[in-house]
């Protein structure tokens, strides 16, 4: 078991009880000192992170002497927005938000295993799974909510009515394949590049491993851009109405 990190310790002599009884009312055994992994606490970082970093931006915004952090968002909101539109095209808007914060949240936990000693929490199978199954609740949402319950399920069944029998448990199987998909890509490319960093930095910790750390991020980087790229590839089959 790793050592747990002094955020993760903090956090458990807080609310490690409160985790532990929660864990126990859905049957898992639990102990209050260690409830909260380290996967979970970096995670909760990110997020800290992230809704600071977007409240100083908010409240220091300028039109005429824009700030180094509100360029930074600026970039990335007009990069992502432009990409979406390609891919979502017309209305593409009210999924922006949605496909930023999932890219900037597993790009920034991917990173986190560049700190030497430090797992990526992307490297847990539990955070890459539980960003695959809101990806896959938010566009199946979306899709309905674009089209209607009937309709959203109709495009299901394939242009031809008659192979509908054929095409329905296809799709659907697909569509559930989808998570597996997103959680397995995204978990077994940080976990390869999180373990041959660590095993250079322990074999030579001098020059070497740091082409492994530039590979870890560069790893980062795109996991975190195809991740993002494949939730606006499923909202935007979601939300078309040419079926």
């Amino acid at each position: 078991m790793p050592e747990s990190l002094a955020i993760t310790r903090l956090l458990n002599h807080w609310f490690g009880g409160l985790a532990a009884a929660a864990m126990h009312a859905v049957g898992v055994p639990a102990d209050p000192a260690s409830a909260i992994p380290n996967s979970f606490a970096l995670e909760l970082l990110v997020v800290a992170g992230l809704i600071a970093f977007f409240l100083i931006v908010r409240l220091t915004l300028s039109v005429e002497t824009p700030n180094p952090l509100q360029q930074v968002a600026e970039m990335v909101h007009e990069a992502i927005g432009n990409q979406a539109d390609q891919i979502i095209g017309h209305g593409y808007e009210r999924f922006q938000a949605f496909v930023t914060c999932i890219f900037l949240f597993v790009l920034l936990n991917n990173l986190l295993g560049a700190i030497p000693g430090v797992a990526a929490p992307t490297t847990s199978p539990a955070v890459p799974l539980g960003l695959a199954v809101l990806t896959f609740l938010f566009y199946n949402f979306q899709g309905i909510r674009a089209q209607g319950l009937v309709g959203y399920i109709k495009h299901f069944a394939g242009p031809v009515w008659w192979m509908a029998w054929l095409i329905f448990p296809i799709e659907v199987v697909s569509h559930l394949a989808r998570v597996l998909s997103l959680t397995i890509r995204l978990y077994a490319n940080m976990f390869a590049s999180d373990l041959v960093t660590l095993v250079f930095f322990s074999l030579v910790p001098l020059a070497i491993p740091a082409l492994f750390l530039g590979l870890h991020v560069a790893v980062s980087v795109i996991q975190a851009f195809v991740f993002m790229l494949l939730a606006m590839i499923y909202l935007a089959g979601a939300v078309s109405h040419e079926h």
